[in-house]
């Protein structure tokens, strides 16, 4: 053997172990995206995200060894999908050594979809996205950049077939010239494109973009992002190392290129949260070094360091800008995938093209072709990504739903998912269990190193000095009322009861012989209350199961202080779901404010909503919207919010068991009628006037019987 072919399996083995090792740390890049989103998720969601993380991993890895790998490296079928190398097996080691850094790729590219998904998505329809994902897409547009000669490398039969033309194992963009180094569009814009087309399927989280929520729904740890982001980071150098295949001169470069794109991105962020918001902002200074990193992948192996500082500072900018887009139109990403693996992924690839060094870059194509080139990688990438995946998620929608129901997703996918109970909502269930049977016995779950614990371990030294002091019970029951208080509004898992006579707000049902879907409800707030009165088209056992799903929905939403266009949409969307019978809800919700003493509805295919101005003058206010329950709604614009500022009027809302009532003349009296009825029984006490407009419609007619449910309710003083 000579000293050249010695040389050769050095430098061979010296590459293969290279590729092992950035492999390795790119599968630490899992854990990085694991924290990441688990800290910029809500709590009650936590256990969830961090599972989806791992599921997705295995997932994903089985489906490319399956057919994923085959369809993107496999002998082409005119450049557009691979034909063979399914059920992957080699004895070779190089092939070995590839499909496990590319695995590690497949597993990025579906993890950077679970975040933008998180706290609304059931968990098997993830799963089935994520099959979706890396076992078609990513595969197939992988294939149009990335088939090349890597594997030809170890294969002289396979490199001459593919010299005269007899094998094609490049795919049509490459052939092209079009450059994707890393990945910044094959990898991360895909995951990108697929994400944007599940937020815009499911919808934003309940209450995120409701005027009482702005500010609240903030992740539960941001130091478990910010440890998840340096994560990442670290995983980078392989995630670009490793893509160069051997370990030469190239690699210093790459790799000093991924460290000053994200520390500039870092800074960009740092500096524009100053600009904006005088302080650091938390989620810039994550989105600011991830989308510096996304920018650089594409041609961290062809750029200078300056190009490089530029690139990462721009991505900063391009994902905080589309962010904040995101937000203005309530497209609800979570995490921020959107703006930094879209975004910064499609930047990095133009900047390929901008600043690129030709030579390098060795496509054969000037400045402007190769401009050009990667304009159209971009388009046709993303016009594929987005459009299959939104066509097959929105197909597999209608037959099974990806999105949790309301109840489900305001209780936490920790529990409605998982039955992960955490100590916090233990300890919250035995304080509302003693506070119920006052049983001085009942002790809670304690545990010295969980906030929930702690006040658990304190909770129970309390309720053992109680049993033992009769003498100072009534002392120590304020005592623990006061820690009850505290660990509910620490967890913010509900709200105390407060007295509904301290809100201007009452209403009356009187039940017909049979059983009827009637029903008002009040929610109070602290400043503000919210209220619903609903008739379901129906009667019986059915009517009931429906009016109790509603009245439920109305509970979990206005707990989360969603506004009333979007209460409507949420609880139309569940309804219509649940089929029952073909019922339908009519109803009139919305909130009444006690600061600004306005009052704010929405009428889904109800009597019109009656308002009483201060001089005795009635404005009717009719329904523009359909019942709720009758057809799937796309968004929230077809409940249209009535506003207006009470200013000493009284708001009114009935159901047909008012205005369908008979006369004396034995017709029904109409809006018109039950407009004079509420007037003639007119007083400052509402519940005087309520009551004498029941016993106007049933009490003085003594041959005449309600045949249907009768509901109003009155707001304001």
């Amino acid at each position: 053997m000579s000293s050249g072919q010695i040389m050769d399996i050095v430098t061979n083995n010296i590459d293969t172990l290279w590729v092992i090792d950035c492999a390795i740390l790119v599968f630490i890049m899992q854990a990085g995206f694991m924290c990441m989103e688990t800290g910029l998720s809500r709590q009650k969601n936590s256990i969830n995200v961090a599972l989806k993380n791992a599921a997705d991993f295995g997932v994903s890895v089985v489906i490319f060894w399956i057919f994923g790998f085959g369809i993107m490296f496999g002998t082409s079928y005119n450049g557009f999908f691979g034909t063979d190398l399914f059920f992957f097996k080699t004895d070779k080691a190089e092939y070995m050594t590839y499909f496990v850094f590319q695995a590690m790729f497949v597993a990025t590219a579906a993890t950077v979809i679970s975040g933008a998904v998180a706290e609304r998505m059931k968990f098997n329809g993830y799963l089935i996205m994520t099959v979706l994902a890396t076992g078609i897409i990513y595969p197939v547009v992988g294939h149009w950049a990335w088939s090349s000669s890597y594997l030809l490398k170890h294969d002289t039969v396979n490199q001459l077939l593919a010299v005269t033309g007899s094998v094609k194992t490049t795919g049509w963009l490459s052939d092209l010239g079009f450059v994707d180094f890393a990945g910044s569009t094959i990898v991360h814009s895909v995951g990108g494109w697929i994400a944007l087309a599940a937020v815009l399927i499911l919808g934003p989280r309940i209450g995120k973009y409701s005027e009482a929520n702005k500010g609240k729904f903030t992740g539960s740890s941001f130091p478990l992002a910010v440890l998840g982001t340096l994560i990442l980071w670290f995983g980078w150098f392989g995630f670009n190392g490793g893509s160069n295949g051997a370990m030469d001169e190239t690699v210093p470069l790459i790799l000093i290129n991924t460290f000053l794109a994200a520390a500039f991105g870092l800074l960009t962020g740092l500096f524009i949260s100053y600009y904006k918001f005088k302080k650091p902002e938390p989620l810039y200074i994550i989105l600011g070094p991830l989308a510096g990193l996304v920018s650089i992948t594409a041609g961290c192996n062809s750029l200078t360091s300056i190009y490089s500082i530029f690139v990462g500072c721009t991505g900063a900018i391009v994902a905080i800008l589309i962010n904040e887009i995101l937000n203005k139109y309530e497209i609800d990403d979570v995490v921020g995938a959107v703006p930094v693996h879209l975004g910064a992924g499609i930047w990095g690839t133009i900047a390929v093209g901008l600043f690129g060094n030709l030579e390098i870059l060795d496509t054969g194509l000037d400045r402007i072709s190769q401009i050009k080139i990667q304009l159209i990688g971009i388009l046709a990438i993303g016009s594929f990504s987005f459009l299959s995946s939104f066509a097959i998620l929105k197909l597999i929608n209608k037959f099974y739903p990806f999105r949790v129901s309301p109840a489900h997703e305001e209780l936490g996918l920790n529990i409605a998912e998982h039955n992960a109970v955490s100590i916090e909502h233990d300890l919250i269930s035995i304080l509302n269990k003693q506070s119920e049977s006052g049983d001085l016995k009942v002790r809670g779950p304690q545990d010295p190193f969980t906030a929930g614990g702690v006040i658990g371990l304190y909770y129970n030294k309390l309720m053992s000095k109680l049993e033992t002091s009769e003498e100072e019970k009534n002392k120590w029951r304020e005592r623990i009322s006061k820690e009850v208080k505290l660990a509910v509004k620490v967890q913010e898992n509900f709200l105390p009861k407060r007295n509904l006579k301290n809100y201007p707000v009452y209403g009356i049902n009187i039940a017909a012989r049979e059983v009827s879907g009637d029903f008002f409800s009040f929610y109070p707030h602290n400043d503000s209350i919210y209220f619903i009165i609903a008739d379901v088209a129906g009667k019986g056992i059915h009517a009931g199961m429906v009016m109790a799903k509603a009245s439920t929905l109305f509970e979990v939403l206005s707990q989360s202080k969603v506004d009333p266009d979007e209460m409507a949409f949420h609880m139309n969307n569940d309804l219509n779901n649940t089929k029952t019978g073909g019922m339908f809800v009519t109803s009139i919700l919305g909130e009444y404010n006690l600061i600004t003493d306005e009052i704010r509805w929405v009428n889904a295919g109800h009597q019109p909503a009656i308002l009483r101005d201060d001089h005795g003058k009635y404005n009717q206010f009719e329904s523009s919207a359909p019942p709720l329950g009758v057809v799937k709604q796309k968004d929230k614009s077809v409940y249209n919010i009535n506003k207006n500022k009470l200013n000493g009027s009284r708001f009114y809302a009935f159901t047909d068991g008012l205005s369908e009532s008979l006369n004396e003349e034995g017709k029904e009296i109409g809006i018109d009628g039950s407009i004079n009825i509420i007037e003639q029984n007119f007083n400052k006490d509402t519940s005087k006037q309520l009551d004498n407009i029941t016993k106007s419609v049933v009490g003085d007619r003594k041959n005449q019987t309600l045949t249907d449910d009768l509901t109003l309710i009155s707001i304001g003083k």
